[in-house]
């Protein structure tokens, strides 16, 4: 299949040093507050969909928002897109959406590792996200930091990551403030001219891991890159933050095997892992041990990759696999509502 991107837009571990401008959530997320989802800026805005019926938690588009939407009470999470040159959109608008949303949280890119996504060097990526926590936390001092979500956690990507961290401890003399930590968890081949994620930039491999499309939906590495990527955080001291998924579903096409059934069982099976996985050596301690602690979905509503359609772009109407996600309930004993 042609090359998968999903939307179009601009060494030795680092010591575990605990920056001291982190300000962690007093209490993890329950019940609903957990479930999020991605809302494409191709369907539109979120108001018109009847999302009420979903019952998440929070949305995210992709971009920078001074007066969001929040139907039904949804919280909504702002993302600055970064590039090797800048970010987007500039500083007097971040500010000013920091200060009208005060408490919001920020996510510094998105997928700085895939060539036709943000397409940032792990040094040019730690100066970006420096420059920007400086100014949202001068203009909010209550908002929330996260990295940019990486598309996947494998070995190459955490490879990227260890660069990032690497090259601001050196630049700016500490470790890298993060307030959340963030990921993506798609399966995806990485492997140069191929489809799938390809190589990060500023990076020599040829390959990385090999998936398969067959692989896509694979709930067993699914669920271990999750681990691995919370195991990688506790090694660099990171324990004690949150983590959010915030992209992940099924982007391949129904006529490479991925019906609306097995979509469905996929979608179910991760919410059952996300609300119940717990690790007593690298979980979340605040959390009960979980390994996640939010997630989001993909998509709302997309053209271009429609399989995870909570609703029709076109008629707004919600899809089966939609019915199905709102007819979802967090199990007992597990944050359920």
């Amino acid at each position: 299949m042609p090359t998968l991107g999903k939307e179009t837009g601009p060494g030795p571990s680092p010591t575990g040093m605990v920056p001291k401008a982190i300000s962690l959530p007093a209490t993890p997320p329950q019940g609903r507050e957990r479930f999020g989802v991605g809302v494409p800026r191709v369907a539109g805005p979120i108001t018109d969909y009847p999302v009420e019926r979903l019952g998440v938690g929070w949305y995210l588009n992709w971009w920078v928002e001074i007066a969001p939407p929040r139907p039904g009470g949804v919280a909504f999470w702002q993302m600055i897109r970064v590039s090797q040159d800048t970010y987007q959109p500039d500083a007097a608008t971040i500010r000013t959406a920091a200060v009208s949303n005060a408490g919001s949280v920020w996510l510094i890119g998105n997928e700085p590792d895939v060539p036709w996504q943000d397409n940032t060097s792990p040094e040019r990526y730690a100066e970006l996200y420096h420059e920007l926590y400086q100014l949202l936390k001068a203009a909010d001092p209550t908002c929330q930091i996260a990295i940019g979500g990486v598309s996947q956690p494998t070995p190459l990507r955490m490879a990227y990551l260890d660069r990032v961290l690497s090259a601001y401890e050196s630049q700016y003399g500490g470790s890298m403030p993060v307030d959340m930590w963030n990921v993506h968890n798609f399966i995806l081949r990485e492997e140069r001219g191929s489809w799938g994620v390809s190589i990060p930039p500023g990076m020599d491999a040829a390959a990385g891991t090999l998936y398969e499309v067959k692989d896509h939906d694979d709930l067993a590495a699914f669920k271990s890159q999750i681990v691995t990527f919370r195991r990688w955080m506790a090694e660099r001291g990171q324990r004690d933050r949150p983590l959010v998924v915030s992209e992940y579903g099924v982007l391949m096409p129904s006529d490479y095997g991925f019906d609306e059934a097995r979509v469905q069982a996929f979608m179910y099976a991760t919410f059952d892992h996300f609300l119940t996985a717990t690790d007593d050596k690298v979980g979340y301690p605040r959390d009960g041990n979980r390994l996640v602690q939010w997630w989001a979905w993909y998509s709302l509503a997309d053209t271009i990759y429609p399989t995870g359609n909570l609703f029709d772009p076109k008629t707004r109407a919600p899809t089966p696999l939609g019915s199905a996600f709102a007819r979802y309930a967090p199990p007992q004993g597990t944050g359920s509502q």
